[in-house]
């Protein structure tokens, strides 16, 4: 459907985004309340809020330049992986990974609440090198995938900083890439989480106080030969009323379903490697970012067939001479979206038409 989206005034950064997947982050609060955007540059993390005139063009609220430390350790030596604002039943967290832990802020990056080292772990098991793939689950916990595999599980209070890591998932054995929760209106759902990792593995989970597997899926359509670390990577997963999207260094797109593990779509979405997934919870559209330069929405649904899910194409956004880094939502029906790309310095807008 083309024009469906049509781009809009784009949102300047001061700095360039860095060239990681999935590297922007955005919190969508209740309409009509604007967004704020979150992207990593380098040691940094660039903080924006839009004001409520940013419609349809997006002015600037406010902009700022989170640097991040970590223990001891200087700015200059803390190489920050991913940002993500983690929307809890009584509170908002920002969560930042990177190769030296884990941090988590206040909303606004204005105070570091709990840090989990990643070089001498303490209670975790294993050597882990870096944290990567972050999502709220339940509205009680925040699961931050590591380097060894491991799915770490941290127990978030109303308020305040008694934050803890309460448990920790051993089903994958490369590094997480992706992990996502399900909405909060969804809580009752026999699926509530899922993760993924670099050699394909994705695992779905019903939450509480002991997380149990519900099911978990082999690397798809990838010889044994094919070392971790190709395209069949698992690069980003998004979770929806039961339903698991995933997309793949393949460039594809596949739909299952998070309890059975049954297989309900297979599509060729892309001509690359996907950076970035996402899904406006609302509607049930997603949206996929590639290094193709092409961002392009999808609308999951319900049918009477046996395996109760079709997958429809409704738009497509060429993104000229950009490296897609990041693609997100702006709201939860999915009616705008923003991109960034690697050392582009704004984040390009769309919105519906």
């Amino acid at each position: 459907m083309p024009g469906m989206y049509k781009r809009v005034q784009s949102v300047p950064l001061r700095h360039s985004a860095s060239a990681l997947a999935s590297n922007l982050a955005v919190l969508r609060p209740p309409a009509p309340e604007p967004c704020s955007l979150a992207v990593v540059h380098g040691r940094g993390i660039s903080l924006l809020g839009l004001s409520s005139e940013s419609e349809p063009g997006g002015h600037i609220r406010s902009q700022r330049l989170l640097q991040c430390k970590e223990g001891g350790a200087t700015a200059d030596s803390t190489l920050i992986l991913q940002a993500r604002w983690c929307v809890l039943l009584s509170r908002v967290i920002l969560v930042v990974t990177s190769r030296r832990g884990i941090q988590m802020y206040e909303e606004d990056g204005s105070a570091m609440l709990y840090w989990q080292a990643l070089e001498q772990p303490g209670a975790l098991n294993t050597k882990v090198v870096f944290a990567r793939g972050v999502a709220a689950v339940a509205g009680l916990y925040i699961c931050v995938g590591v380097s060894s595999g491991c799915v770490l599980v941290f127990n978030i209070p109303p308020r305040g900083t008694n934050i803890t890591l309460c448990n920790e998932l051993h089903q994958h054995s490369d590094a997480i890439s992706s992990i996502s929760g399900e909405t909060l209106g969804d809580l009752e759902s026999t699926v509530d989480m899922v993760s993924a990792d670099d050699g394909g593995v994705i695992c779905t989970w019903k939450s509480g106080e002991d997380f149990t597997l519900m099911h978990k899926l082999p690397p798809y359509g990838c010889p044994p030969s094919v070392a971790p670390a190709s395209r069949c990577a698992c690069t980003s997963v998004v979770m929806w009323r039961g339903i698991v999207a995933a997309a793949y260094g393949t460039g594809q797109i596949r739909v299952y379903d998070g309890t059975t593990g049954m297989l309900h779509a297979d599509i060729d979405a892309h001509a690359r490697w996907i950076n970035s997934l996402d899904i406006a919870p609302a509607t049930g559209l997603v949206l996929s970012g590639s290094e193709d330069s092409f961002v392009r929405i999808w609308k999951i649904g319900e049918t009477d067939r046996v395996d109760g899910t079709e997958v429809a194409h409704l738009h497509s956004e060429c993104v000229q001479d950009v490296l897609v880094c990041g693609a997100r939502f702006c709201d939860t029906r999915g009616d705008s979206f923003a991109v960034t790309g690697y050392d582009l310095c704004e984040i390009l807008r769309y919105v519906r038409t």
